[in-house]
């Protein structure tokens, strides 16, 4: 602890945090009033109670991936590990958050130092945008806590002089961006491009360009190689990288699986043309270098590159688009603010950037219902589950079986449960499931019904709980021969292993 607190007092001089000015601590107070609804949610968002659900198994010394399945980079749940709840885990967001606009503050300050009005508007923006549920800002995902590292970065690449030291610590916060989520690595070349289209192309500076480059990408892959070293003596290398990398791979064309079956070319069409739009992009850039600033060089590369990584699986998701929240808020404040031609070139990129959504279908999460239940709730016009149930309907059905398996069973002690709300009674009771996958989708996708019930019936995990929202008859003949039924609530049913007397005298 004393350590964080250290790191936390470093980080503060870099940033000096004693000189922020006072309509900027104003907005961080509004930040965290803004917040406090996110630290009464219940248990429910179902990425949140995976990762919290790998983090037990990380406490409980289960090995990622091959021990605990999910798909994502190791940082995540290494974050809900050592948050340890749902209160931490939030709280953990907030202050990452709180941190990322200082940072995004201290850019726009180096971008236009003398326009305070920029400042005001790109802070406000960001703050708002990474706040407020719209774009599930609340929600402890990769995107919220990836920002950090990656502000950081360019932080220090745009105000700090380019020693080693400086470029290496660089690479080293975008590695460990994409620890978080891997497409955190396509903001990596966003300062490269930037450098080698401000660099006039002259052979001098392209010298030093490739020199600094170098750096930047040898700090970037120390986290990642000390990663896969830490795997690799744990004896998971392979399922790491199948799992946290290659499996991403198939993730990108999941979301239309009628074209798994198409050639490459057609299948993996759409993606190349958003590369060929990035391209077409940066030529326009550098044909224009010398009619527009290096400042309106550098957001425009910047959104290019983030526009491209949020697209990537073409997921309506959300929390997706707040990995280009930094650059469109720069923009935005260039568009109110700025008195130039890049006032009216700024709609270019801004409009590209609003399309995305739209073409996509993004989802978009209201807002003042969302504060509206937490209000009812805070002044007693609802009781705690009346206003868990508005979350969800199965929410109280998720609590009172988390808490007859917390009675009911010892930490040590697996239960299964197949059900999309499954990974929420893992959080909650801190149980962990009978098999290394949290969720059933994880099994639909990566494994089969088939090998999940032979795992069951070769180690019975203490109860099994089925719903009627999804069916599982390969484990029917298990649960008749090995379990008694001992408690219904709702529509899920918790089945008790029963033990013979030779078992029981082992347990």
């Amino acid at each position: 602890m004393k350590s964080f607190w250290n790191t936390l007092h470093k980080i503060g001089d870099v940033l000096h945090l004693p000189d922020l000015p006072n309509w900027l601590i104003g907005v961080l107070a509004l930040v965290l009033i803004l917040r406090i609804p996110t630290f009464f949610e219940p248990y429910n968002y179902g990425d949140e109670m995976i990762y919290l659900t790998l983090g037990q198994g990380v406490r409980q010394g289960i090995h990622l991936y091959s021990g605990i399945y999910d798909n994502k980079p190791p940082l995540l749940y290494l974050t809900a590990a050592a948050a340890g709840s749902l209160f931490w885990f939030k709280a953990a967001l907030a202050l990452s958050d709180i941190i990322s606009i200082v940072i995004l503050y201290r850019i726009a300050e180096s971008l236009f130092a003398k326009n305070s009005k920029f400042q005001k508007i790109a802070t406000i923006t960001f703050a708002l945008l990474t706040t407020l549920p719209l774009l599930e800002g609340g929600t402890a995902n990769a995107e919220g806590f990836m920002m950090l590292p990656t502000l950081f970065a360019f932080y220090i690449l745009l105000t700090k002089s380019k020693k080693v030291i400086n470029l290496l610590l660089s690479g080293v916060l975008f590695g460990i961006a994409t620890l978080y989520k891997v497409p955190a690595a396509f903001e990596l070349p966003v300062i490269m491009v930037y450098w080698l289209i401000t660099s006039e192309f002259e052979k001098g500076k392209i010298k030093t360009l490739i020199r600094d480059s170098f750096f930047v990408v040898v700090g970037f892959l120390i986290p990642i190689a000390i990663s896969l070293a830490w795997f690799y003596f744990q004896g998971d290398l392979a399922a790491y990288i199948k799992a946290a990398f290659l499996q991403n791979i198939g993730y990108l064309s999941s979301y239309r699986p009628g074209d798994v079956q198409k050639p490459f070319l057609e299948r993996n069409a759409p993606l190349l043309i958003r590369g060929l739009i990035v391209l077409a992009g940066l030529i326009v850039i550098t044909l224009a270098r010398k009619k527009i600033s290096k400042n309106f060089i550098f957001m425009c590369c910047w959104v290019l590159f983030v526009l491209f990584a949020i697209t990537l699986s073409e997921r309506p998701y959300p929390h997706y688009f707040l990995q280009g929240v930094a650059p469109i808020s720069l923009l935005l404040a260039t568009l109110f603010t700025d008195k130039s031609i890049e006032q009216v070139f700024s709609i270019i990129p801004l409009t590209l950037a609003f399309f995305v959504p739209f073409y996509y279908k993004f989802w978009l999460y209201p807002i003042t219902p969302y504060y509206l239940r937490f209000i009812n709730f805070a002044t007693g016009k609802i009781t705690k589950m009346q206003y868990f149930s508005e979350f969800s309907m199965t929410t109280p059905r998720n609590y009172e079986i988390a808490d007859f398996l917390t009675k009911s069973s010892t930490p040590n002690q697996r239960v299964f449960m197949w059900d999309p709300d499954s990974p929420t009674v893992y959080a909650l009771a801190r149980r962990l499931p009978g098999v290394k996958f949290v969720v059933p989708y994880h099994v639909n996708d990566y494994s089969s019904v088939n090998n999940i019930a032979a795992e069951l019936t070769k180690n019975p995990p203490k109860f099994i709980i089925v719903t009627s929202a999804m069916s599982i008859p390969q484990i029917s003949d298990l649960i008749k021969e090995n379990y008694i039924l001992v408690m219904q609530v709702g529509n899920a049913e918790i089945f008790s292993k029963v033990y013979n007397s030779g078992n029981a005298a082992k347990q």
